[in-house]
């Protein structure tokens, strides 16, 4: 080996670097931290990505030493059903890459199918270059992304917007990362009909449905960020509430624990208005009462009524 070998000046500048040091440095700990606080469990989750940080981190600490490699393809595929923590975590992510210099300015931009395609000849182009475009040096989340193929519509423009999001993901990776996400047996027969986007995702992280206890702890969390809290008996109610609640259908986990804890905010409400007259205290304000919990119309009816999806606002269960 020559002494102009670069490979031999790399080896010659070999003075140690503490990863724990440069972990520090980078505040990725706080947004990891952050996101412990903010999604119960998801266990899994964390963990990948935590080793995605890892291996990110890893990377800058080689570029100090002149070790230069292809930038990692950081494009990402997030399944799960809703109300798992997809949105957050895509957001702590985006987090992650900006503070490890992987995209400018650590954005995120959340998009469905109608933000991407057109409904006549002409309109999709500009429409998902103009989502591209705000989306760039940041992260661009596509929930449902299955929606972009239909290849049971001729006249669908779905695929030509998935053509221009394959160039930008290969020819712009290092100033924009592109997180699909969506139901898992939807996705994979996504990723079936269009190869090309499943060579250009390198991370599918599956989300799972949380438990009945998790969504107790999320439920006590929720009640908390809003100075509100379960009376004993309230939190017995809504545990219960919850185990009838995901064996219905449109249950969609933390989400549907937010719609019902807004639902019981009303009851309690209605409740104290009841009793205007009489004097309230701070604790009457802030507490859930078990019969704010135990009129939902899934202990009435034991089922929701007939227009089914239980976020929409004129749904009482």
């Amino acid at each position: 080996m020559s002494e102009t070998d670069p490979l031999l000046a790399i080896l010659a500048d070999d003075a140690p670097v503490n990863l724990e040091a440069e972990f520090e440095s980078s505040n990725v700990k706080d947004v990891l931290d952050k996101l412990d606080r903010e999604l119960i469990g998801l266990k899994p989750v964390k963990t990948r990505i935590r080793e995605i940080a890892a291996l990110l981190l890893v990377d800058r600490l080689r570029k100090q030493f002149a070790l230069t490699s292809a930038t990692p393809t950081l494009h990402m595929n997030f399944t799960g059903n809703p109300g798992t923590g997809k949105t957050t975590v895509a957001m702590r992510m985006a987090e992650i890459l900006h503070r490890l210099g992987y995209v400018r300015e650590g954005h995120l931009v959340s998009v469905t199918r109608d933000d991407l395609v057109g409904q006549y000849i002409g309109h999709t182009a500009p429409k998902t270059k103009e989502v591209i475009k705000k989306a760039m040096g940041g992260v661009l989340f596509i929930d449902e992304a299955y929606y972009l193929y239909k290849p049971e519509n001729e006249r669908d423009y779905g695929a030509e917007s998935i053509e221009i999001l394959l160039q930008v993901m290969e020819n712009n990776r290092d100033d924009l990362v592109v997180i699909l996400a969506g139901y898992k047996d939807r996705m994979d027969k996504f990723f079936h009909s269009n190869p090309g986007m499943r060579s250009r995702v390198a991370h599918h992280i599956d989300f799972p449905d949380y438990s009945a206890d998790e969504l107790l702890h999320i439920a006590k969390l929720m009640l908390a960020q809003q100075n509100y809290r379960f009376s004993p008996d309230a939190e017995k109610a809504f545990f219960n509430y919850i185990s009838i609640r995901m064996t219905l259908e449109h249950f969609a986990n933390a989400r549907s624990v937010r719609n019902a804890l807004d639902r019981a905010r009303l009851r309690q409400a209605n409740r104290l208005f009841a009793n205007a007259s009489k004097s309230l205290s701070k604790t009457d304000l802030m507490t859930l009462e078990a019969e704010d919990i135990l009129a939902s119309r899934v202990f009435v009816e034991g089922k929701l009524d007939m227009y089914g999806d239980e976020g929409s606002d004129i749904i009482a269960d």
